[in-house]
């Protein structure tokens, strides 16, 4: 548990044991796979958001335990399609459930967390809730499909990058906080600066992780160094070095795009590196971290409100 988990710590325990529960399924191969990926672990920063925001506007009540297990399958759910969709085969530092099940299990057990966080948001029964989680959904599909869509096209531009981004990654950050914002009856200026607040580390936690598909460690990252690159995922790394390389080195890395081809890797890192493609997406992000820790003036100063500002940095500092 990292240290901005502690200030939350039975919240957190609580929200686990709540995503057990509705786990529950008459169908085995439903619960198996389910209690697979929420074994598998990860981070937890999105449903974190959740305890850390109600907490931080001293919301009394439970249902934010299960807004914060909604959240978790929401994005559980994207992660299951999202591995089908990239024929992924590690996440986490394990085997994907995909090449586990295979592929028509995954995107059944995804279709089934996602109902079953409807049918609890329906039991919180806000139409708030449930308006900005049902946009929510519908904009992650189509950032998935806008994503799928640029896939081995190296002419894709910085700004549909971050329009992509937005869609499949900030949003459900910046979600997380505002239906935490609803929950505890914030007020309106509140409710905006969290949503802005958790758009800008959603925005800073991409791409910082498309950063480090270029230079992290495939043991500590869970998942193989250059998947982007095979994907033919024209990420902002890849833009800004064809942008600013020389016509040689635009070139080779555009191949690589179109093909998939990772044969090349060390030769793009170097690119990546010699044209200061890396040091440009970190500033992008530096940037997105200080505009969301700028949003937390918003709100009270406490123990949780420092908490986020440290979930802010954390987005940039991370490894994995």
């Amino acid at each position: 548990m990292l240290p901005f988990h502690q200030v939350v710590a039975d919240d957190f325990e609580a929200v686990n044991q709540r995503i057990i529960e509705q786990l529950h399924s008459d169908v085995e191969l439903v619960e198996n796979i389910g209690h697979y990926l929420i074994e598998a672990g990860g981070k937890r920063l999105r449903p974190l958001m959740v305890l850390l925001t109600c907490r931080a506007l001293d919301y009394r009540g439970q249902d934010n335990l299960d807004l914060a297990a909604i959240i978790e399958f929401i994005h559980t759910a994207t992660l299951l399609h999202d591995d089908v969709v990239d024929t992924s085969e590690r996440r986490r530092g394990r085997i994907t459930a995909n090449a586990q099940w295979g592929n028509a299990p995954a995107v059944l057990v995804g279709d089934f967390l996602y109902s079953r966080a409807f049918q609890m948001m329906v039991a919180i029964g806000s139409m708030d809730i449930m308006s900005v989680l049902s946009e929510t959904t519908n904009r992650i599909a189509e950032g998935e499909v806008q994503q799928l869509v640029n896939a081995k096209d190296p002419a894709v531009t910085e700004s549909n990058y971050f329009s992509v981004i937005d869609k499949k990654t900030a949003i459900l950050f910046a979600s997380a906080c505002e239906v935490a914002a609803v929950l505890s009856e914030a007020a309106p200026d509140q409710r905006q600066a969290l949503r802005a607040y958790g758009h800008h580390v959603g925005m800073a936690f991409q791409l910082v992780d498309d950063a480090l598909d270029y230079q992290g460690d495939a043991e500590a990252l869970g998942k193989n160094v250059g998947d982007d690159l095979a994907e033919g995922k024209p990420t902002l790394p890849l833009i800004y070095a064809m942008q600013t390389g020389t016509p040689d080195q635009k070139a080779l890395v555009a191949g690589a795009i179109r093909a998939g081809d990772t044969t090349k890797l060390p030769e793009i890192l170097r690119i990546v590196e010699e044209t200061g493609a890396m040091e440009y997406t970190l500033e992008r992000a530096r940037a997105q971290v200080a505009s969301a820790r700028a949003q937390l003036a918003a709100l009270p100063e406490n123990a949780y409100t420092r908490a986020m500002a440290e979930v802010a940095e954390f987005a940039l500092a991370r490894t994995h």
